[in-house]
């Protein structure tokens, strides 16, 4: 197949990794090859014999599939730049974690560019299932979609004919997954400097056995430290979805700011050179706990926002 791969970060660049193997032939357009990361990802895209393009109309000219991989706040833009070249009867698959209303909005611009516009909520973290992750499909073509991505190397599974269906299924499950990475830090590195932290843990193993919370915590601080910014903007995406049912998002709000803080210590380079070895890789919580704690000490409130931890 020819497939255009529309954001070439984390996610795109393992699909690439997974589907250039098997002969496909792959063009790809991100935003930021023209910046600081553009030469990691043309370096990438040479290995494995991605095209690069200069805009998300030449990626998707002649492509067969879509698909779109960016942060959530460009979900809808991206599907307006690559209405103008994508070809008749193109599938566009949208992997944004978007809000219901994002994905409506998106559609438009596909199907009324003669494209398939399907919505694709990613279930869980990308890298450990890699293609595989799981994905539930929405939207009227959702169904023809699904046959086609199986043999790709996809797990697909259609969750409603109805566009937003998978959206607010995923981002459901986002105010609890994502609120819970936040809630984590927080009181992980709040005990931390009170000295309580082994107390605090005893006590959730105790109430919740099944968890590693050691093991979990060191995830979480990692995830959130290496992808905080797009996080907090999908839980910006999940806001409007509590807001789009009718009620005020409070946890999320206050997630998507614990989310975008810990990416603004990130970009300020206290956990270490971004994509450098050993960033976002300590196995112990408490390294990075303490880096926040010695810069909240030292500083006040690090990076603007309105608390110190």
């Amino acid at each position: 197949m020819q497939i255009a791969l529309i954001g070439y970060g984390e996610v795109g660049r393992i699909l690439a990794e997974d589907l250039a193997p098997q002969g496909h032939a792959l063009a790809a357009f991100d935003l930021k090859l023209g910046g600081a990361a553009g030469d990691a990802m043309r370096t990438h895209a040479t290995q494995l014999g991605v095209r690069l393009t200069s805009s998300h109309a030449q990626a998707v000219r002649g492509a067969e599939l879509v698909v779109s991989a960016v942060t959530a706040s460009q979900a809808v833009p991206v599907a307006e730049a690559c209405a103008e070249g994508l070809l008749p009867g193109a599938y566009f698959l949208d992997f944004n974690s978007a809000s219901p209303g994002a994905k409506l909005r998106a559609a438009q611009w596909i199907d009324g560019a003669g494209g398939r516009y399907v919505e694709g909520a990613v279930m869980t973290s990308v890298p450990p299932y890699r293609i595989r992750v799981p994905l539930l499909l929405g939207g009227p073509h959702a169904a023809a979609l699904a046959p086609v991505l199986q043999p790709l190397g996809f797990a697909p599974k259609v969750a409603d004919a109805r566009l937003g269906v998978a959206s607010a299924t995923k981002m459901c499950r986002s105010v609890m997954i994502k609120g819970l990475e936040a809630m984590v830090i927080e009181s992980f590195t709040t005990a931390r400097h009170y000295g309580v932290e082994d107390a605090v843990i005893a006590s959730l193993y105790e109430t919740f056995p099944g968890v590693d919370w050691e093991k979990q915590a060191a995830y979480f601080f990692q995830r959130v430290i290496e992808h905080g910014r797009r996080r907090s903007e999908e839980v910006r995406e999940v806001a409007e979805t509590v807001r789009e049912a009718g009620l005020t998002p409070w946890s999320a709000t206050g997630t998507a700011e614990r989310q975008a803080w810990v990416a603004d210590l990130a970009d300020a380079g206290l956990f270490g050179e971004r994509g450098a070895p050993g960033f976002a890789r300590s196995a112990d919580w408490r390294t990075e706990a303490d880096r926040i704690l010695a810069r909240a000490g030292a500083l006040g409130s690090p990076t603007g926002h309105d608390d110190k931890v």
